[in-house]
């Protein structure tokens, strides 16, 4: 058996075997961070190297370090990190540590740039894409406004946004997340930076927007001969992308070694893990298919949205779901997926009447209740319960967990009284796999898995026959989505649930669901049994969807 606990080399089992110009060699990077009650050690002693025109990867799960590292890179740490005396980083033969900060500004964007996670919450608001592009390359050329804005056009161009000279006046807001991505990315490369970072470029996106964008990163490298960072938990978008792997945990490398050799053969049992947390198995056989716990005939969600000037208004009708019809049987998982904007989430919301249909009927358990108003829904609200894709934005942060699991039994009054409702909020709990010494905590203090944990929770208090799972295992890591999806199986198996499973990940839904509904602009394009649908797709659009899911390929 390997010995886990045994130091790992801080040099790569490559270095100069390929005949690669070095271009940044980073060094025992150890970061601390002030916080209440003494200090965290984020990232102890991470060595990397990385040559001209190649991918490494940062692979590891949530808080292992893997961005933290590479804002050390970067110096974009908070003021209260401190990067500890002993961090070596050399870029291009320059040291990085000793740099002041105008150096770095220098360094920043020209010799290295970065595309972060989330470009919502890095492009500004206020002001107009052109000018965001603008304003990074007149940090570094000596242009005018023109000649700075055709650079930006052919930015846009070459990150294949459509449009390119229309989308330099709009606003942030008004690009889908996908087209975010790409300004991100034509920002990053306004300069022909040597080194591009790419923080989890691709966590949010689904499958075909992913592979697009992953394809392109990888061309415009090729194109300029740039070496990339990939910080990612996909392991399929690592397999398929880097050349070489480091595997962080707990802020430390536990392991390293050529893309194909660490897959192959993984020494650190965290490594094994990791690898064996891919989404696998499949439902579990259904028993009796007779009752029919939801059904929809016909039904239509329809916005009516304006387009056009202030005094020449045009408006018209978009059909977010086109007349669809749908049957979920008791005990079964049907999943419904698709590219954002496809209709999934407005679909599964007019089923259970969180909104409303604008034509059809609707059935739950035999009963009809697509003409019911809000107050004739409440006696049916505790039997179907929802599971949101955030459960930051989902959980009140200013309620404790008992408080929050708590609410849902006070408003369908059931539990006698505060004894009995705590009673079942620590059976709720237990039955999520969480820990009942946690009532008076708040979300702020959990993970993005414990906080779906709490969620499902929520959810299962109420003891309902149906749940309808929006996305729930979007943003978590894979192992924390293989907890998440064994224990979707446990309480279907335990508590005879029924799930409607909204998703774009397909190997969650393989994993997950019985059948599966494929969804694209309002329609349904294909359906049937999840073993013919994602190993024999009968439509373009779903070899599409699922050739970018198992393979990475555009």
């Amino acid at each position: 058996m390997t010995d886990t606990n045994l130091p790992v080399s801080n040099t790569r089992h490559d270095l100069g075997s390929h005949g690669r110009e070095l271009i940044l060699d980073a060094r025992n990077i150890a970061v601390d961070f002030k916080v209440e009650g003494g200090i965290v050690h984020a990232v102890r002693d991470v060595s990397f190297q990385l040559h001209k025109g190649e991918t490494i990867a940062l692979v590891g799960e949530s808080g292992s370090g893997k961005s933290v590292t590479a804002r050390a890179l970067m110096k974009l740490l908070t003021k209260r990190a401190t990067i500890a005396p002993q961090t070596q980083i050399t870029l291009s033969g320059q040291d990085i540590v000793k740099m002041g900060d105008n150096e770095m500004r220098k360094l920043r964007g020209n010799d290295i740039a970065m595309i972060f996670q989330e470009p919502m919450s890095s492009l500004n608001p206020v002001y107009t894409i052109g000018q965001q592009i603008c304003e990074v390359i007149h940090l570094h050329n000596k242009m005018n406004r023109r000649q700075a804005m055709e650079k930006a056009r052919d930015l846009l161009e070459e990150v294949q946004i459509p449009d390119p000279g229309a989308r330099l006046m709009q606003y942030p807001h008004q690009l889908s997340g996908g087209q975010r991505q790409r300004v991100m990315i034509a920002m990053a490369l306004a300069n022909r930076p040597d080194v591009l970072i790419a923080d989890e470029p691709t966590t949010a996106l689904d499958v075909t927007v992913q592979a697009q964008i992953l394809n392109l990163i990888k061309d415009l490298k090729d194109k300029y001969g740039m070496a990339v960072i990939l910080i990612t938990h996909d392991l399929t978008v690592v397999r398929q992308f880097s050349e070489y792997v480091y595997v962080m945990q707990n802020g430390r490398v536990q392991e390293h070694n050529a893309t194909e050799a660490l897959f192959a053969n993984p020494t650190h049992a965290y490594t094994k893990h990791l690898l064996a947390s891919e989404p696998k198995g499949t439902a579990n056989p259904l028993g009796d298919m007779s009752q029919t716990m939801l059904e929809g005939k016909n039904v239509k969600v329809a916005f009516t949205l304006k387009r056009g000037g202030f005094f020449k208004p045009d408006f018209f009708e978009l059909r977010a779901v086109d007349n669809l019809d749908i049957k979920l049987q008791r005990h079964e998982t049907l999943g419904i997926v698709g590219e954002s904007g496809s209709g999934k989430t407005t679909f599964g919301q007019a089923l259970i009447r969180l909104i409303n249909n604008q034509g059809g009927e609707i059935y739950f358990d035999g009963e009809r209740i697509d003409n019911k108003d809000r107050q004739q829904m409440r006696p049916l609200r505790s039997r179907m319960q929802i599971v949101f894709q955030d459960p930051f934005s989902s959980l009140n942060p200013r309620m404790s967990i008992r408080q929050i699991i708590e609410e849902g039994l006070i408003v369908n009054n059931i539990g006698a009284n505060r004894t009995e409702r705590g009673d079942r909020v620590r059976q709720a709990l237990h039955d999520s796999g969480m820990p009942d010494t946690i009532l008076n905590r708040f979300p702020h203090e959990f993970s993005g898995g414990q906080r779906q944990r709490i969620a499902i929770a929520r959810a299962i208090a109420l003891e309902p026959e149906f749940i309808l799972l929006d996305e729930p295992t979007s943003a978590l890591d894979l192992s924390v989505q293989a907890q998440i999806i064994d224990l979707l199986r446990k309480l279907q198996d335990e508590k005879g649930l029924s799930y409607l499973f909204i998703s774009h990940d397909l190997k969650v839904v393989r994993a997950l669901c019985h059948r599966v509904m494929v969804m694209q602009n309002g329609k349904i394009v294909e359906q049937g049994p999840v073993s013919e649908v994602l190993t024999n797709p009968q439509t373009d659009y779903t070899k599409r969807l699922v050739r970018a899911a198992f393979e990475i390929a555009a």
